[in-house]
């Protein structure tokens, strides 16, 4: 799923193309994409685009009026830039935008079509679409330590929780949490001050990183390449991989479709975190620590 930097680098894109442009046609290709009946999503033909702004992991773009467009990729949807009126591709083309610049293209990949498209009036429908995370890149230390503390769960859960932090998910909560050398099932509420102090640096370090990192990538042209598996990622994707600060192998936790990936040296002391369903197989023969883990591997 895109993520604040990959949301951000899409906004940039979009603001150099379509700012000021006429928004002059939306063309379906299955009404399933549009959640919302008022306004309607042709309410926003032939007005000039106004603002585009991040709410969350959404992309809200303003027309005259007041009126937002706000569009939800979830895991599989993707943005292009096309010329204007251009072909919908085949199974994975969801909707055309057809500014009087050049044309938006939204595809999702797979079967599970998820994305979705809202239409909103002014601050008050902007509002009710955003989960009301903690925008992390503004907020100080103290303020991200009480977001982080008003419920005791996971760091790994917090981070990517949006009522919490908004437009973190799971690619760059791993990221965050190798930075900041803490387990990803760490409990908030039992988190010194100290080390709530480390995860807000590599919060903001790891984002600011990335978005940097990808519009370096982009290079001016539209981002085409927004994937959750990038070159450079110290841990996420990486199972099996060296670890690029210690060279362990990454390890992963998996449940039901997520996985979270961390560096068992860098981030728990060398202890195995329990995968559920390996451990619950494994039962108490389930390895505790790396060495335990690659006698494991080597049993006959």
């Amino acid at each position: 799923m895109p993520e604040l930097p990959d949301i951000t680098v899409y906004i940039e894109a979009l603001e150099e193309r379509i700012s000021g442009a006429e928004l002059q046609k939306i063309r379906l290709a299955s009404p399933f994409l549009v959640r919302t009946t008022t306004p309607r999503h042709t309410d926003a033909e032939g007005r000039t685009v106004r603002r585009i702004r991040r709410v969350g992991k959404r992309i809200a773009i303003g027309f005259d009026g007041e009126l937002w467009l706000v569009l939800h990729l979830m895991i599989a949807g993707r943005l292009h830039w096309a010329k204007p009126g251009a072909k919908l591709p085949g199974k994975r083309g969801v909707a055309a935008f057809d500014f009087s610049t050049g044309c938006v293209v939204l595809t999702e990949a797979g079967s599970q079509k998820r994305a979705s498209l809202h239409m909103a009036t002014g601050e008050d429908g902007i509002r009710q679409l955003d989960p009301g995370g903690l925008e992390v890149l503004e907020a100080t230390p103290e303020q991200f330590a009480a977001a982080l503390r008003s419920a005791n769960h996971t760091l790994k859960r917090s981070l990517t929780d949006p009522r919490l932090f908004s437009g973190i998910g799971n690619a760059y909560s791993d990221e965050i949490l190798h930075r900041a050398r803490l387990s990803p099932v760490a409990l908030t509420q039992r988190l010194g001050d100290e080390d709530a102090a480390r995860l807000h640096e590599a919060t903001r370090g790891t984002l600011l990183d990335w978005i940097d990192r990808l519009r370096r990538e982009a290079a001016g042209r539209f981002p085409e390449k927004v994937t959750a598996f990038r070159e450079g990622m110290a841990v996420h994707g990486r199972h099996g991989l060296p670890c690029p600060d210690c060279g362990a192998k990454v390890q992963r936790i998996r449940y039901a479709a997520n996985e979270t990936n961390y560096c068992a040296v860098c981030q728990t002391g060398g202890r195995l975190l329990a995968d559920r369903s390996l451990s619950r197989l494994l039962r108490e023969d389930w390895p505790r620590t790396l060495e335990e883990l690659e006698a494991l591997k080597a049993a006959p």
